[in-house]
């Protein structure tokens, strides 16, 4: 008994019970955006998490401030010593979670926790294994177990996000070599020229006063200073930084102690 017992005291450290977020993000072309965000329990050295599909790429694997951990694969699930951290977040992309016939993708999941599915812009759902938590525009909340969602893509939708792409990427080209044209002369932006160039892009309020507060403090500070400066939880501010370094519009820097945040726009 006693046996049994040091046994299942040290499983529940090696493979502690930890809480974790899942979202699903989905791209027109079928292929899955997989994210775990994960709070470790305390005192443990390794947590494991399902990977979903068979074929995957690019995977990061990092902790609250943005530096890499150590993982292994095994089979369908990978391991990661989280070590001090406080939050891991995991990141990769599969094909193998969507499947079409004629005009009608299907989304098929099974995970043992509730999960949060993004599909593409204009998507019809067309059928539901389950009822789900919480639908909000394009995003759903399902339940956990064996999960499929159905859906089309209107042709029109594509199109025009197509068009709005096109439209898009030559605005962002001239904002960049505008500043690169007024830094050449010698000539600073201003913070109502750096305002109206937000004004364009597709922020959150969070996004866009901490761009702001970058702007003013020189176009560089610490992330902790940006987070105190617009109040907003540390993990929070994790996920924004990195939205906006998706966006192409900051420089994540490791520091020793912390990280720094750099403006790659207005700097």
């Amino acid at each position: 008994m006693k046996n049994l017992l040091a046994f299942f005291t040290f499983s529940l450290l090696l493979f502690p019970v930890s809480a974790q977020l899942v979202s699903l993000t989905v791209y027109p072309d079928g292929y899955v955006k997989v994210e775990y965000e994960i709070t470790p329990s305390n005192y443990s050295t390794q947590v494991v998490v399902p990977i979903l599909g068979e074929h995957y790429e690019d995977i990061v694997v990092e902790d609250e401030n943005g530096n890499p951990l150590q993982f292994t694969v095994s089979n369908s699930s990978m391991i990661i010593y989280p070590g001090d951290a406080h939050l891991v977040g995991v990141t990769y992309y599969t094909p193998d979670l969507t499947s079409k016939k004629g005009v009608v993708w299907t989304l098929n999941v099974s995970l043992d926790s509730p999960f949060t599915v993004v599909l593409p812009k204009g998507s019809i759902i067309v059928d539901l294994s389950d009822i789900p938590l919480k639908i909000a525009g394009n995003t759903i909340e399902m339940p956990p177990g064996n999960q499929s969602i159905s859906y089309t893509l209107p042709h029109e939708e594509a199109k025009e996000n197509r068009w709005i792409y096109f439209l898009l990427a030559p605005v962002i080209l001239a904002i960049v070599m505008g500043l690169h044209l007024m830094k050449g002369r010698g000539k600073s932006i201003t913070r109502e020229e750096f305002e109206e160039m937000l004004n364009g892009l597709d922020l959150t309020d969070e996004e866009r006063r901490a761009l702001l507060y970058i702007f003013n403090r020189g176009g560089r500070c610490s992330q902790a200073e940006v987070r105190e400066a617009i109040g907003i939880p540390k993990t929070t501010a994790w996920r924004m930084f990195k939205r906006l370094e998706r966006k192409g519009l900051v420089t994540i820097l490791k520091g020793k102690k912390e990280n720094w945040v750099e403006l790659k726009l207005g700097g």
